[in-house]
């Protein structure tokens, strides 16, 4: 799981410098093949089901952070 966190793809979006959108795009297209890779190597369903389901919380965490950061409250 620490693989996927430490992708190009999270550290552009948690960070506060500006990043441009081919950035964005190449960062994405990594993360979505190593998810691929990832998923189709691991044998065990509920192991792959973990891992995605792991990173669908880190990606609402930096959601609802990016919001608070634009002035909206925290839920």
């Amino acid at each position: 799981m620490s693989k996927i966190i430490n992708t190009k793809l999270f550290s552009l979006l948690a960070n506060a410098s500006p990043v441009t959108n081919q950035e964005i795009e190449n960062a994405y297209g990594h993360f979505t093949e190593h998810m691929r890779t990832a998923s189709q190597s691991e044998g065990n369903y509920s192991e792959v089901f973990r891992m995605l389901n792991i990173t669908r919380v880190e990606l609402a965490f930096l959601q609802s952070s990016y919001r608070h950061e634009e002035g909206e409250k925290m839920p």
